[in-house]
């Protein structure tokens, strides 16, 4: 078993060692369900097998040593020494083998159910969601809100509540179901969203947006035009860069492209049945609905909610909501 144990680990080394450095794309959970499997089969083959071998070695060792005691006491040899208590431990005592496997597994167990079915840590890598998100807040995404859904199938198993425009999602990146990404919810299922010279409509109707004080930008070294806008009765805040065009460049060849109308203004989306239209809250610097296409609700992963660190910058702590 030491053996098997040790090849096991170090496939999982591997693995790992082989994503960081860029040799494979890695699924992280779909290793953190191999890990959960593993350790918990480890765990009950301790707790069922190994655990009452060793302590039936322990109490046969007990049982010969009170039965040597007995035959030196009838020779007349009382003064014995007889302390076997450290002798027990040892047989007790869990192989390195088993405490990095069966020892780690209730932890890990507890780390897949959280990570799985209710909460789930991302930080944010890019600028995309300025002014809302900044690169270097680590957010957490609530799991359940949108229904609860099957580790790695990603197959949702309950309801819950539907996508509302306004909220923000962390999904699959519908060209590389690998990569997450976050943006905001603009079009439902039927919308009809246009973005023509930087103004959002939808189904026919202006979406209120209001000029605030400019942002300044601290990556950029520059301010940019900010807005607050009311889209679906809950307000945020966008930016827009004067210098960038109305016009999509480098729009890809996504499912349902034949649903959007491309031209210098910008575009117009028929959003599809069971799919959605994001969009960055740094409209003309996001990579989203408008350059890769509709993301399907089977890609979603669940509704940011909340900055719980971001090490440059204490203060972002707290819901954004």
């Amino acid at each position: 078993m030491q053996i098997l144990t040790s090849l096991i680990l170090a496939a999982f080394a591997g693995y790992a060692g082989a994503w960081y450095f860029g040799y494979v794309e890695g699924n992280f959970a779909l290793l953190l369900f191999l890990v959960t499997v593993v350790t918990g089969a480890y765990w009950l083959a301790e707790r069922f097998h190994f655990l009452p071998q060793r302590r039936r070695a322990a109490a046969a060792l007990e049982q010969e040593v009170a039965q040597r005691h007995a035959e030196l006491s009838r020779m007349g040899i009382n003064q014995v020494d007889g302390d076997i208590a450290q002798a027990k431990s040892r047989l007790i005592m869990q192989p390195w083998w088993l405490d990095w496997t069966a020892g780690l597994f209730p932890v890990i167990l507890a780390v897949f159910l959280l990570r799985s079915f209710l909460f789930e840590p991302f930080k944010i890598p890019s600028g995309s969601m300025i002014p809302t998100l900044l690169v270097g807040d680590l957010i957490l995404v609530n799991k359940f809100t949108y229904g609860l859904r099957l580790p790695v199938l990603n197959t949702k198993i309950t309801d819950g509540t539907p996508l509302a425009r306004g909220d923000v999602v962390v999904f699959r990146y519908p060209p590389k179901p690998s990569l997450d990404y976050i943006k905001r919810v603009v079009g439902l299922p039927g919308d009809e969203v246009a973005y023509l010279n930087k103004k959002l409509t939808i189904n026919g109707q202006p979406v209120s947006k209001t000029a605030v004080p400019d942002f300044f930008d601290e990556d950029a070294m520059r301010y940019f035009k900010q807005f607050e806008e009311d889209l679906g009765g809950r307000k945020h805040r966008l930016l827009n860069d004067d210098e960038r065009p109305a016009f999509i460049p480098g729009v890809e060849d996504f499912p349902n492209r034949q649903n959007c109308r491309y031209s210098v203004e910008g575009v117009v989306c028929k959003v599809p049945e069971g799919q959605y239209f994001m969009m960055g809250d740094n409209r003309d610097n996001s990579l989203d609905s408008r350059y890769w296409g509709f993301v399907p609700d089977k890609n979603i992963v669940g509704k940011a909610f909340l900055v719980w660190m971001n090490f440059s910058n204490l203060k972002r702590i707290g819901s954004f909501e």
